[in-house]
């Protein structure tokens, strides 16, 4: 016992080995499946955004209507994240994924059908939701060692694949006849992805790996930090990537310089994915890099509000911010495998950091939105989601502490938990 706790000092990510060992093709068979299913993890949402003109003429939606279509989703992956891990524990997280695989390509075909938007819509955010919490405990019983690399990898993909969707949106829509056919193409690589991991559907877990399912860790403290620090870096994020381009031009940026600057936010925040996994694994804990994440966003936001207007100074300014919301999400997925026990354990985490995460998400472009409408300029709103990110450092510090949260009793006697 001794070693071990020597080997999770030098090491935050040696881990022990709860699950059966995963060697050779099967690691190469499971890293595939793990990205094809982080590909389709966020496309089918970014490629609306583009399209949502289209859709409000279409169909004759209101204002607040076109502002819901973009939200659900994330009410959506509060409100499922919740259920994923029960389902997980009577099925397994294989036969989960897969079941959640097929949700999204039925959602994706639903949205697309007339009357069908909000249904479909709702369909595609509960299948999401389920990715967001199961793959992270794939990732910690399956790849222990490897827990940053593996996430930093699949994060990536999913940023990349979220670009790409959303840029593609509007000439796959011209080239179908119309945004419905050309969101419902987004089932293609859904259908592609269920195809590489339908091998694992069908092989199941054991009935051992079926008993464990541990209970939403509430009244945990080390939970509620990692939860907090996950909530806020969320918040930043859709705060900036749904008002960065507005804040630009209403100082003075020309539009099209404001969407390449978005641009740039998504396309560092993909490096800083890749990056942060080699952090990690050389720092003795999670401390340092989750306040540098949440000081360049802090330092990205006040850039933009209080240094000259400039191209340059706006976009060394969104640089920054991007790198650090890019590095946080990495850091977040992180925590939940390694400061969890097992991969139930991992899967309660995340559900309860997600559910609760994705709530503060929606509400932050909202707030900011009410906040400039009432102040008639960004200063209120800039100095409070610079106050966001003071919070979020002072939760990364107590996160970032090399602890894991402790079973439940029933666990720890090795029982199942209900």
């Amino acid at each position: 016992m001794g070693d071990l706790r020597h080997d999770l000092r030098r090491d935050p990510e040696a881990t022990p080995r709860r699950g059966v060992a995963v060697t050779g093709p099967a690691v190469a068979l499971l890293v595939v499946g793990v990205l094809l299913v982080a590909a389709v993890g966020r496309a089918p949402l970014t490629s609306v955004g583009p399209l949502v003109a289209d859709i409000r003429h279409d169909l004759g939606l209101s204002s607040a209507a076109t502002g819901l279509l973009t939200t659900l989703p994330l009410l959506a992956f509060a409100g499922f994240s919740l259920l994923a891990p029960r389902i997980a524990g009577r099925i397994g997280l294989e036969r989960s994924l897969g079941l959640a695989l097929a949700l999204l390509a039925a959602g994706i075909v639903v949205r697309s059908l007339p009357a069908q938007l909000w249904t479909g819509t709702v369909a595609v955010g509960a299948a999401i939701a389920c990715f967001n919490v199961l793959l992270p405990g794939v990732v910690k019983r399956d790849y222990p060692d490897h827990v940053a690399q593996l996430t930093g990898g699949y994060t990536a993909t999913q940023s990349v694949m979220a670009a790409v969707a959303s840029g593609t949106a509007v000439p796959l829509a011209a080239l179908a006849g119309g945004w419905r056919l050309g969101l419902a193409c987004w089932v293609l690589p859904v259908l592609a992805a269920a195809a590489v991991w339908a091998p694992k559907v069908r092989t199941g877990p054991d009935a051992a790996r079926l008993a464990r399912r541990s209970a939403l860790p509430w009244r945990s403290a080390l939970a509620w930090q990692v939860t907090l620090f996950m909530g806020l870096q969320s918040l930043c994020y859709y705060v900036l990537v749904a008002w960065l381009p507005t804040l630009e031009r209403d100082h003075g940026i020309p539009a099209t310089v404001a969407g390449w600057h978005l641009f740039a936010f998504l396309a560092v925040a993909v490096a800083a994915n890749l990056a942060v996994p080699v952090l990690i694994r050389r720092l003795p804990d999670q401390r340092l890099v989750g306040l540098a994440c949440a000081a360049c966003i802090g330092a990205g936001v006040a850039g933009l509000q209080w240094l000259p207007w400039t191209p340059a100074f706006s976009l060394a300014a969104v640089l920054l911010s991007g790198i650090g919301a890019g590095m946080a999400i990495v850091v977040c997925l992180s925590l939940f495998s390694l400061r969890t026990g097992d991969e139930s354990q991992t899967a309660a985490l995340s559900a309860m950091a997600q559910s609760v995460g994705y709530l503060l998400a929606a509400a932050g472009p909202v707030l900011i939105g009410a906040l400039r409408d009432a102040s008639g300029a960004w200063t209120l709103p800039a100095a409070v989601l610079c106050g966001v990110a003071a919070v979020m450092a002072l939760f990364a510090i107590l996160s970032g502490r090399a602890r894991t949260i402790p079973p439940p009793p029933a666990a720890r006697d090795g029982v199942g938990c209900p």
